[in-house]
């Protein structure tokens, strides 16, 4: 068995090397997935979001002004860059791969996308990174179409995830859980249905200590019948926007704890890679390969 893996060449939208987003860890990314031998067949290469499934997640007025290009400055200000044609399309496609990661994984028990985890675009419009919700968007398309009845969002990016929290609020079906750092980005929190909030400089074992009470009680609470794990490795002690200080083998423990629990219960797992934001693009890429080469061994 092979771990299906999906990428696109439209993941990468060029951004100058200095800009404040890495974007070229996407690229780097999937050349190391290919050199170290993960994608023998070839990638799983997603269809950009269609209109209307980014409806289901965010205002049609919002998805139009992407669509076109016209979103006002202050949103491009709140997400950091400007929405251009590449971004746009970038955004459709990064969320495109994870509902196709979701989709392989209720075929097959687990699929990964190389990008995704952009959980701060709310309903309204776009902020931190975020352009679309494409995990929350995943969600409302397999709920939906009657795919699923039951989603858990296991949400481990440094940062909150406030756009998917506000966006299910009110939605019984979708349990969305957050494990972040207390001091980080968004100042002003959202209310998940679980928040864990860790203080600055928390390290591998206090974090891995943590885990198995939580999963079992999102097992227990959540009934998800497919879990979106979002694996950013902003953790990381080496992150300059992280604030945390786990290492390199305490987020491979932490993808494999949490990818584990679920197989090993048979629930399906869709990973997508969260946040990274260091200078260096090649332990940058690196370390987001750990999902990818964590989750081979589930295969």
């Amino acid at each position: 068995m092979v771990l299906p893996l999906i990428h696109h060449p439209a993941f990468d939208a060029q951004f100058d090397a200095a800009h404040r987003f890495p974007m070229s860890k996407f690229t780097r990314l999937a050349e190391m997935l290919v050199a170290d031998g993960l994608v023998p067949d070839g990638w799983h290469v997603p269809a950009p979001a269609l209109a209307s499934w980014l409806e289901l997640a965010h205002d049609p007025r919002y998805v139009e002004a992407v669509m076109t290009q016209r979103v006002d400055a202050a949103t491009e200000k709140a997400i950091g860059f400007k929405v251009d044609e590449r971004v746009a399309l970038r955004s459709r496609c990064a969320t495109g791969g994870t509902l196709l990661a979701a989709r392989l994984a209720l075929d097959g028990g687990l699929a990964c996308n190389t990008a995704g985890g952009s959980h701060h675009a709310a309903r309204d419009g776009g902020a931190g990174f975020s352009v679309f919700n494409d995990v929350a968007v995943a969600a409302s398309v397999l709920l939906a179409d009657g795919d699923v009845g039951r989603v858990l969002v296991f949400d481990c990016d440094v940062h909150q995830g406030d756009g998917t929290a506000n966006i299910f609020a009110d939605d019984p079906l979708v349990f969305t859980l957050s494990i972040h750092g207390e001091n980080n980005y968004p100042t002003q929190k959202a209310r998940s249905d679980l928040d864990v909030p860790l203080p600055d400089r928390t390290v591998d074992a206090a974090y891995l200590a943590i885990l198995p009470p939580l999963l079992e009680r999102a097992l227990r609470e959540a009934k998800p019948d497919i879990v979106f794990y979002n694996a950013g490795v902003d953790p990381h002690a080496d992150d300059r926007l992280g604030r945390l200080s786990m290492s390199d083998a305490g987020l491979a423990e932490r993808d494999r704890r949490v990818i584990g629990f679920f197989r090993e219960r048979g629930i399906p797992v869709a990973g997508v890679i969260g946040g990274g934001y260091s200078r260096d693009i090649e332990a940058l890429a690196r370390r987001h390969s750990i999902l990818h080469r964590t989750a081979a061994e589930f295969v």
